[in-house]
């Protein structure tokens, strides 16, 4: 039985929400690629939809965009690209990383995904059950007191 983690990306609000999948709901998402939208009643968010971004599977190899298929491969990388950050001091630097295709599979534990189609009825924070932080309170402005003189 399948069981992925969600990352929702919300570009609204700038705001990421963690939502977890089970089961049949789970294998719908199996064979999708990064680039592909699903629709939110996976996750009891209906009117919603998302477009997968990247994951990573059960061992943490990101998935990349540049491998087709499910598996996993030894990639010759450079610049900055999902599993690849090159160092500042070396601009032309190429080194070869494990990743995994760009297909979701059984193995993956997580997906990114960001909402690209919102439903106004649905209030995300209610949804996901986060309250916002209280601001802490300005406390009043105390006057200075007057230095002592030096002698």
């Amino acid at each position: 039985m399948a069981e992925i983690k969600l990352v929702i990306g919300d570009p609204k609000s700038k705001r990421s929400f963690k939502a977890e999948i089970k089961g049949p709901d789970a294998e719908q998402l199996i064979g999708k690629k990064i680039g592909d939208t699903f629709r939110g009643e996976l996750i009891n968010l209906p009117g919603f939809e998302f477009t997968i971004t990247g994951g990573s599977d059960k061992a943490g190899f990101p998935m990349n965009n540049d491998l087709q298929g499910q598996g996993k491969r030894r990639l010759i990388l450079e610049g900055n690209k999902p599993g690849f950050k090159r160092p500042k001091k070396f601009a032309g630097i190429r080194v070869r990383k494990l990743v995994r295709g760009n297909a979701v599979s059984t193995d993956n534990t997580q997906i990114n995904c960001k909402i690209t189609k919102h439903n106004a009825d649905v209030d995300l924070m209610k949804h996901f059950g986060i309250t916002a932080k209280e601001e802490p309170k300005a406390e009043e402005a105390k006057p200075a007191e007057a230095a002592p003189a030096a002698a």
